[in-house]
């Protein structure tokens, strides 16, 4: 039995045996979120390979149960390339949710925004993404299943119900391409201008080596950005964790209303 699949049934255990409809990866500053589900709370340290989310606005434990009728698995926090320079850091937790029978994964975000109609506060829907850090969480592995197609990494089913959701909830969503750079340190000045010329809408440290890693597995995705400053040099405010930390809940509290209606279908 896979490493994978042993935790899957260790979960199984603590919670109930019916799939999860969703599973939902939390970014900075959102981790709170998980606490509206019903259901059971399992710490990071009780299923060994697990991430620790050593990075302050994350929650690692991973919580199963009830959000709106709905089965979903939430993942309070994630661990970041950053962390350890291991772009592949979130592939068993995405495995262990495959294994669980779960088909789809929504991937949230706190992200700095290239464009002024997205200002802080504000939600962005991925409608691409760019992987500008250069590296790729499927380098190393040997099956041809590494050759993953990502022409609709984003969805486009579910990224029309989130926009429906939002519309439904009276919550502005605007929609933009993500570009991934590795962190920790924050972007320059030149690389938002590079960012800018690339086609790209927001830049944020996260999620776009874990939609490779759910393609690759089989899950449908798609993620929402939660704008918490400018990119540098866009505005005269200073961009740190603590402001994204401080900043991320004026998001969250639209986004937990647009996911809310998601679910409800």
């Amino acid at each position: 039995m896979s490493k994978s699949a042993e935790l899957a049934r260790l979960i199984r255990d603590r919670a109930e045996e019916a799939a999860p409809e969703y599973g939902l990866i939390l970014g900075s500053g959102l981790g709170h979120l998980a606490s509206a589900v019903e259901g059971v709370a399992i710490p990071y340290d009780d299923l060994p390979g697990f991430p620790h989310a050593g990075v302050s606005g994350h929650v690692p434990q991973l919580v199963i149960g009830t959000l709106e009728g709905r089965r979903v698995a939430v993942f309070g926090g994630r661990a970041h390339y950053y962390e350890s320079g291991r772009a592949d850091v979130m592939r068993l937790p995405l495995e262990v949710l495959r294994d669980l029978g779960c088909k789809r994964l929504i991937l949230t975000n706190a992200a700095g925004s290239l464009r002024p109609d997205l200002p802080p506060g504000a939600l962005m829907l991925l409608s691409d993404h760019i992987a500008f850090a250069g590296t790729n969480p499927l380098i190393g592995e040997p099956s041809e299943a590494r050759f993953v197609p990502m022409t609709q990494a984003h969805d486009p089913q579910m990224r029309a119900a989130l926009k429906q959701a939002a519309q439904a909830e009276g919550v502005d969503l605007g929609e933009g391409v993500y570009c991934w750079f590795s962190g920790p340190s924050f972007e320059t000045p030149a690389e938002i201008r590079a960012a800018k010329v690339l086609g790209a809408d927001a830049v944020g440290m996260s999620t776009v080596p874990e939609i490779i890693l759910a393609r690759f597995l089989g899950l449908r995705c798609a993620a929402v950005s939660v704008v918490t400053n400018m990119g540098a040099g866009m505005s005269d405010e200073s961009i740190s964790h603590e402001h994204t930390k401080a900043m991320a809940p004026i998001g969250a509290a639209k986004l937990e209303k647009v996911l809310r209606r998601f679910l409800r279908g």
